[in-house]
């Protein structure tokens, strides 16, 4: 079986990476790319005898692509922080590298909101392609998700990662201003330009999309807030392109 990379990149991860890394014992070699955490993840990263690089954060895509680049395993695995290989993968992933078809391999995620797994809701349909031989695949460059190229055919796993990005909701709403804005920005850059009766229409459509049409009345009270912050990110998005298309014009 070909060698396998697997790549983390992280901040500010200490009460995750430790169950992170632990998932990823079966690979050959694993490289942490720290964006110059102020707690104690660099030091647990150290005691877990992974390979550690601490670098300015640019953009997930950046990021990631320059820790491909440090790789030396024929395949490369990446996981983010908040997210665990199931054994089930861990296992499916060893069999696919003994006699592997494809060059990429999607993986589906399974995400939990405050502790419960959501079901519906939009999250559903969470596949991203994180399996690939090296040098066949490559992160477009942009400042938000990040979507990776594979030059080859590309097949999917049976097994999940477990993928926990929003803990409180202290994390929530400090995401959500983060990713608002550079979603805004990336908006902007592709000529977007919103209204009034857009902002007063936008949000309430993606709360139904999501509720009634995707489901999120199954996923119970935690289906409701999910539904309902997704909403409140749509605002956020939609005024934030809003106030930049007033400073274009200033």
């Amino acid at each position: 079986m070909d060698a396998l990379t697997a790549i983390v990149t992280t901040y500010n991860s200490a009460d995750l990476i430790g169950e992170t890394l632990a998932r990823l014992s079966f690979a050959d070699e694993i490289i942490v790319v720290d964006s110059l955490s102020t707690d104690a993840t660099a030091d647990l990263v150290r005691r877990s005898g992974a390979r550690l690089f601490q670098r300015h954060y640019d953009s997930p895509a950046a990021q990631k692509n320059w820790a491909i680049e440090q790789a030396t395993g024929e395949w490369v695995l990446i996981v983010d922080s908040d997210e665990w290989v199931t054994p089930e993968l861990a296992d499916e992933i060893r069999q696919t590298l003994a006699s592997a078809a494809a060059d990429g391999y999607r993986i589906r995620r399974r995400s939990f909101f405050l502790g419960r797994e959501i079901k519906h809701s939009g999250w559903q349909r969470d596949w991203v392609l994180r399996l690939f031989r090296r040098g066949r695949a490559r992160y477009e460059e942009r400042q938000v998700h990040e979507i990776m190229a594979c030059d080859g055919p590309v097949a999917r796993l049976s097994g999940a990662l477990l993928h926990h990005p929003y803990r409180s909701m202290a994390e929530y709403w400090e995401k959500l201003r983060r990713y608002a804005d550079w979603n805004a920005v990336h908006a902007r850059q592709q000529g977007m330009r919103v209204s009034p009766l857009y902002m007063l229409v936008h949000p309430p459509a993606r709360f139904l999309k999501a509720y009634l049409l995707q489901g999120g009345f199954l996923d119970g009270a935690h289906g409701l807030v999910v539904c309902l912050l997704t909403a409140v990110y749509a605002a956020a998005k939609d005024i934030r392109v809003w106030e930049m298309q007033g400073e274009s014009r200033q």
